[in-house]
């Protein structure tokens, strides 16, 4: 199979930052071409490799950046290869740049790939969805992904050395692994392609377009799972995602967390619950009634100390949990169970805010086609373009 060489001369504004290691000591890069390195600071020229050279380590010492045994003077630089513009990383495979820069520590580094929106999608849609889907549904989860990535990118890009995470924190990205020839007609029959809503201030713009892998029957209001508050993103019903997820994705087992651990993990991430000291009960704040079930937005947690604290459900989920394996939503009921916290009758998969992938696959299925999805998730939203076609 072979799959299009992406253009790489997009404007700048255009380009991704994507976050792929974080605090490392070490990797190890290769490149299918000869590669140079450059100053990111300086933009001059500091070395040429070629592919004798290759597989290279790098690491970080004393604030420099060492390649293949070669101490550079800078602490930021940036691997350029050339045609077909490929490098790998720890063995995975990346279009465009890879840009190292260390960190204040001068012993670790991060790492973060530089590469045009249109290829980097396509390192996304096959990460987050399967290719084999129907191919309305890899469009709209294309739109979602391009519009999440450049609200992100504005919102918070300008405060730090990176736009997104190559992680669920913010869309799963794995590079060329995720590519093939059904997720590249998805990126390229919509190339460019947007979502975007009415905004508080009357004005129309892209919007956090979230998505989540399975709803469980209702997605729900943005601004009781994240605090932000956009047109698009109330809750709809939908009834797609129970027809398409496996059972025992759909209705998730029950989940135990030692008493001890949840309170550790809790006190670790949020200093204001400290005065509590163990967590002794958590009980449902505010919860969306949807009849047959449930999602918990906000608990109460109580302490040994007699002292409570109110914490948005989504964020004890995904600390006690932090990669929602076991934990997969808040549709569920929290009892003490033996020295544990146990989540009982669980269901559906995520945040359930916007665009539910499997209700999309479902609605496809239907004959739904990805504005149908999109309009059905994003209620209101208007399909725009960020640039035009080359």
């Amino acid at each position: 199979m072979v799959l299009p060489t992406p253009q790489m001369g997009i404007e700048p504004e255009f380009w991704v930052r994507v976050l792929l290691l974080d605090d490392a000591k070490q990797c190890t890069i290769g490149s299918q071409s000869p590669f140079e390195v450059v100053d990111a600071q300086t933009q001059t020229r500091k070395a040429l490799f070629d592919r004798t050279d290759l597989p290279a380590r790098v690491e970080a010492s004393a604030g420099k950046i060492t390649i293949a045994g070669r101490t550079l003077e800078s602490s930021q630089a940036i691997i350029c290869p050339d045609e077909p513009h490929i490098f790998s990383l720890n063995g995975d495979q990346y279009r465009g740049k890879l840009k190292l820069i260390v960190n204040p520590d001068s012993s670790s580094f991060d790492a973060v790939n530089l590469v045009p929106l249109e290829p980097y999608l396509a390192g996304v849609v096959g990460a987050e969805m399967p290719d084999y889907w129907e191919p309305e549904a890899l469009k709209a989860q294309t739109i979602a992904a391009r519009t999440y990535c450049l609200y992100v990118k504005r919102r918070f890009g300008k405060k730090r050395h990176w736009d997104v995470s190559a992680t669920q924190t913010n869309q799963v990205y794995t590079g060329l692994k995720a590519e093939s020839a059904q997720v590249w007609d998805a990126v390229n029959s919509t190339h460019g392609q947007v979502l975007i809503c009415r905004q508080p201030a009357g004005t129309e713009d892209i919007l956090p377009a979230y998505y989540s892998s399975i709803c469980g029957g209702h997605t729900e209001n943005s601004q009781r799972v994240f605090g932000d508050s956009f047109e698009s993103l109330r809750g709809v019903d939908c009834p797609y995602c129970k027809e398409v997820a496996k059972l025992d994705l759909f209705f998730w087992p029950m989940a135990q967390f030692d008493q001890s651990d949840v309170t550790a993990r809790l006190m670790q991430r949020f200093a204001e619950l400290k005065p509590l000291g163990e967590i002794v009960g958590i009980k449902p704040a505010e919860q969306s009634d949807y009849g047959t079930f449930a999602r918990l937005t906000s608990v109460q947690l109580i302490g040994s100390t007699g002292k409570s604290h109110f914490l948005r459900a989504e964020n004890l989920r995904l600390t006690i949990d932090p990669g929602g394996q076991e934990l997969k939503s808040t549709i569920c009921l929290i009892v003490k169970w033996d020295g544990k916290w146990a989540f009982l009758a669980g269901r559906g998969w995520g945040h359930g805010v916007g665009m539910c992938q499997h209700g999309a696959e479902g609605m496809a299925r239907q004959g739904k086609n990805a504005g149908a999805i999109l309009q059905h998730y994003y209620p209101g939203s208007k399909i725009s373009r960020a640039y035009r076609d080359e």
